[in-house]
Order: C-alpha cells, then structure tokens, then sequence
C-alpha cells in the first residue's frame, strides 16, 4: 500500500501527514504511562505540537541547519520528538545504543560533533554527565526524566525544555515554520554509528534521500495501512528499526506504539495487539525453541498432536502459497490444529498479527516455515545501514524461506565473483532481470538508498564504494529464481588449515536447532577441522541430567555425564550428513549466554565473533589439543 501522503524528506513527511490528520483524533502513537499504567495515546495534533515546542528549544540555543542532535535513548514518544523536531530544522540525528559505555558515548559525540545531547533514563544521564567535559560541542544535556538531585547547569528537564521552546516558536512560528520546506533531498538527515564487531565504530552518513526512497519503495510490497498498529522495541538508533517501524509506519498513517521495554514485549503483545511486527530472528528462535521443547518434554499424544497439527498447517500453507484455497477436510484440519496447537501461539502475540518482518540477521528456514505453518506469516527481508537499509525484501504473498526475497524498486543489486571481481549477476527491482545466474559472489549494490560515505572517514568510504559506485556489502550470495540467498559474511569466513573457505552462518543456524543449543558459535580458522563453543539451554541440560541433576549448580551440569553424552550424539548425528570439511569434531560447554552487556553480541544480536574467540581462546585451545 502506498504512503498516504507524497514525501522527499523527512520533513515533508512529517508535515504533511500531521496536515492529513488535522483536527482528528486519529493517534500517531502510544506508550504506557507509568503512574497509571495505562496505555496512552498521543494523536497527530498533539504530537505536532510537542514537535513545535521542542524545536523552539533548539532554536533558542543555537541550533540550525548541518548541526547534530544526539540522543541516547530506548524508544518512547520524546525519541521521535526530539528527532522531528532537529529535522524539521535541518538538523542531523546522531543516535546512540542505551548499551555503549561512556567511553564509546564520547567517542561518537565527538566524532559527530554534536552540539545537543538528549537522554533518557538517570543511568543515561550518568554517561552524559561523566563525558561531558570531555566533549567540547556540547551545549546542553536535555533530560527526558525528572530531576531528582542537583545537576549541573548544562542540564536540562524535558518539561523544562518544552516550557521554552513552546515560547520561542510562538514568537517565531513563521521563520521556524519555513525553515523544513528548504530542506533538501540530499542534506544529511542522520548519522547511524555501526555496532561494529571489530574496531571503532564508523557514523554512516544518511540522506533525506536514502530514508525516503526506501521508504516508499518498501511499502509498494509491504501493506502497513492507517489501522495498523505496529509495537516498537528494537532500537530506533538501528535502520532497521529506523525505516521499517518509524518511517515507514509514519508515512502509512499508522500507530507506533512504544514496549515498556525490551524485557517486556512478551507482556506487551497481548496488552496492544499489534498488526505488524518487526524483529530479529532471535526473538522467533526463541519462542521457537520454547515451544519445540515442551512438546519434546511432554507425553507421546502431545507430540504426535503437535506433528499432526504442524504437518497440517504445512499443507494449507501450501495451497495458499500455489493460489489455491484450501478444501473444506484441509480447512477443518487447520482449524482443529489452530484450536489444539496454535491458538496459544496466537494468543502470546495479540491474536491481532496480520505479519512480522524478520531482519538484521539471517532467520534459519526451518523458522520461518514453522511459523508459516502455524498460520503467521513471517518475511524476511536484508540490508545493512549503509543501505538505509532495505535491499531485498520477501512478498507478503509468496515468502520464500532461506531467501531474504527479491530486490526492492530502484534498487540494483549484483553478485560479483570473488575470484576475479566479475559480476556474474544483476537484478534491477523486482521484476526487470537483466543477467542472472546462481553463481555465488559479494553482494554489491547501486540505489538512490546506498549511503553518502562514512561521516569523517574517506578513507572507509573509497574502501566500500568503488569507483563505479557500487556499494561492496562484505555478504555473501547468490540469486536462485529471482530470490536472493545469503550464504555468509565475508570476514566471517573460515580458512581451514587444508585451505577450504568455510562459511560459519549456515552451519550455526543448522546447529541452532539441535535440542540443548541455546547460542553458538563454530571455530576453526588456521585449522584441520571444525569445533564449536556452546551455550546450552539450561532447563533442557537439566532435564537431561535427570534426578542425578537436581540440586546441581549451572556449572555442575555443563560437566554432567549424562550431558556430555547428548551433545556427542547430536554433534555426531548432524556430522554424518555434513561434509568432511563442515563436520564439528569437538566442542566445549560454556556457562555464561553471549549478551550485549558483556559484549559478546553486538546491540542488534550478532555474535561478537572476535572477542568471543579471544574470551575463549583456552578453551578452543584445548579442542586442537591433538591438532598440534
């Protein structure tokens, strides 16, 4: 469904939308007020005006067009005003992880020389207050909590700074009001900083022209509509989040609302029964595997209930996915599975999903089929932050699973050979095929979505777009029947002592599977074979070590016999039908989840790979042991 309003930048957008409702009562978004809580809706007036009041603000300490706003927040209301607020004054959105240290906080303010800094939480605060000194562009520190203590001077209530700024834009309502028509289609809207697994991290420079192409484009294939309601929790400082849950829901007239957190969507789902989802493969994986092992721990009907039920959702799926309607035995049988098996599914979710879109990781297929199966519909799509981000993304009504889709309108993307850099494929948009073949290469890109450079590093920019323009993704590829297939990163890739390339992506997302893997990561560079690290889901090694287990510590179990014993016979299990050279040869059990806070995953869920093999590197030492 096409955007409501026509748009070029982000002011347009937002301009123009909140002119479409008007003197409505229609909600642009909602969060959960935490003295009554209540859910509580902000309609498209209200909002204008808090957007008004905050620019005002901006405006009376100095802040104009090129100049940067920084905020470092979870998603909520004041996230979008203090964004649309620098945007409709030419500003540009330098946006912050909540999880970055202070020491990583005051690289990127200096880095982007920002001028305001826009916080949330008191422990947020803290970060600005310890580095603030050390930043010599920042003004202000602008609160979004209430001020409890003494703060220094260049600290600022929210409340406050609307109380000024509603004064300054009254008094200056025309000059401020004119200011976001000359806002060009190339000026700088933001600036993202990669998570980055190695090294600093880099600002991508982002247009007005990048966020709004893409988003248009990916709503010509994904039907957000003005009744939808969308439920956000990944952070709106990632693009992916940034375009798909904030941009895009915009300009379809739809409702953000905001989770109370990332530790309560699975509370918040069902108290705002959302329409549309956006997430990572990481959340589906694990209401996957929850429910794969109860059914595993329950009695023998409970599963063959289970199997009957899935295998029956697995053909209606298919007859919907030829064209087809189910026929009346089909339909009772999806109905009865749905009573019996799904309706729970349903019902964790807000018994309200239309569709979820997966992104920022590769989601394994056997997902996105269970989830088919089961009657929500789950899409894949790709991009990376350099591409504002969408490059492919899955139809709504022939999803491919172990794909991440076809290419967006106005998109090109190429896979060239990694062996003499020829490119052996090309799709431009979704339909036009121009050559094609399934030879696996880099994924390359060209668009109106592909990124400036890297905000004060030319050096990374000549490095990622050549001098043909095409952006060099570092994933891995290939196009099958239109449908592009990532294999894996190229930095991620394996060199095997006998020097076979092995990619790590897929063989993980298999491995995910096996009943016991909670998280893992395959290692094996430089070396005769495979092995892996592995986090094992607590509950099941427990139920594995049987009443010998009870009353064991975490630690105890990793070393149980009885649990040594099930990860040898799945490791082996899955190797005799694996490669010689993918096959696991040993692994090693580890206590402690990767997580963001101790820095083994990055804020979007991927694996640190570097610094879980530098945090492990006895461990993996002891699996070559022989290798020597």
């Amino acid at each position: 469904m096409p955007a409501i309003v026509d748009f070029n930048t982000i002011p347009q957008l937002f301009n123009r939308v909140a002119d479409y409702y008007k003197g409505t009562d229609k909600v642009a978004m909602s969060f959960k007020d935490k003295t009554t809580k209540e859910w509580t809706g902000i309609t498209w007036d209200e909002l204008r005006q808090q957007v008004h009041m905050f620019a005002g603000y901006l405006h009376s300490l100095g802040f104009k067009r090129g100049d940067r706003l920084a905020i470092l927040s979870e998603n909520r209301p004041e996230w979008a005003i203090a964004d649309l607020a620098q945007q409709i004054l030419g500003g540009i959105n330098v946006s912050l992880y909540t999880s970055l240290p202070s020491s990583q906080v005051e690289y990127i303010l200096n880095d982007s020389g920002a001028s305001i800094f826009v916080v949330s939480t008191g422990l947020q605060l803290k970060k600005a207050e310890a580095v603030f000194d050390k930043c010599p562009d920042l003004k202000s520190v602008v609160a979004m909590s209430e001020l409890r203590k003494e703060h220094p001077d260049y600290v600022i209530e929210w409340e406050e700074a609307l109380k000024i700024g509603k004064e300054v834009w009254t008094n200056s309502e025309k000059e401020l009001s004119a200011i976001a028509e000359t806002i060009d289609e190339d000026d700088l809207s933001s600036l993202i900083y990669t998570s980055g697994t190695t090294g600093k991290p880099k600002g991508v420079m982002l247009t007005h022209r990048n966020f709004c192409s893409n988003c248009r484009e990916a709503l010509e294939l994904v039907q957000f509509g003005p009744e939808d309601v969308h439920l956000s929790f990944l952070p709106l400082c990632h693009s992916f989040e940034r375009t798909g849950g904030y941009h895009c829901v915009m300009a379809a007239g739809a409702k953000i609302t905001y989770a109370e957190s990332i530790d309560t969507v699975s509370r918040n789902l069902p108290e705002v029964k959302p329409t549309v989802m956006i997430s990572v493969p990481r959340l589906f994986e694990k209401v996957y595997n929850t429910i794969s092992k109860n059914v595993a721990a329950g009695p023998a009907i409970k599963q063959s209930i289970f199997e009957w039920s899935l295998n029956s959702g697995r053909k209606s799926a298919s007859v919907v996915r030829s064209g087809k309607t189910p026929g009346p035995i089909l339909k009772l049988r999806t109905a009865l599975a749905h009573r019996l098996v799904f309706s729970k599914l349903h019902e964790k979710l807000g018994n309200n999903l239309r569709f979820a879109v997966s992104g920022g990781a590769a989601l394994p297929r056997e997902i996105g089929e269970f989830f088919e199966a089961a009657g929500v519909l789950l899409i894949e799509g790709y991009g990376l932050t350099e591409t504002s981000p969408v490059l492919t993304l899955n139809p709504l009504k022939d999803p491919r699973y172990g794909t991440v889709g076809r290419v967006l309108p106005g998109v090109t993307v190429a896979i060239q050979r990694l062996t003499d850099q020829k490119i052996v494929a090309e799709v431009v948009g979704t339909d036009k095929e121009s050559t094609l073949t399934s030879e696996e290469g880099e994924i390359i890109a060209k668009g109106p979505n592909i990124m400036r450079g890297y905000w004060n590093n030319d050096e990374a920019t000549s490095e990622s777009i050549d001098p043909d323009g095409w952006y060099h993704t570092g994933d891995v590829g290939r196009f099958k029947d239109g449908y592009l297939q990532i294999t894996d990163r190229i930095k991620h890739m394996i060199v095997s002592k006998g020097g076979k390339n092995i990619y790590p992506g897929p063989i993980e997302d298999q491995l995910k599977q096996l009943p016991g893997i909670d998280q893992i990561l395959v290692v094996g560079e430089g070396r005769s074979y495979l092995t892996a690290l592995v986090v094992p889901d607590t509950d099941t090694i427990r139920s594995i070590a049987g009443p010998s287990g009870n009353g064991a510590t975490e630690s105890d179990l990793l070393t149980h016999e009885a649990v040594i014993k099930h990860f040898e016979g799945e490791f082996k299990r899955y190797s005799r039908s694996s490669a010689a050279h993918e096959k696991i040869r040993g692994f090693k059990l580890i206590e402690e989840p990767f997580t963001v806070e101790n820095e083994l995953l990055t804020p979007t869920l991927k694996p640190r790979r570097k610094q879980i093999t530098e945090r492990y590197a006895e461990l993996i030492e002891e699996m070559y042991a022989s290798d020597r």
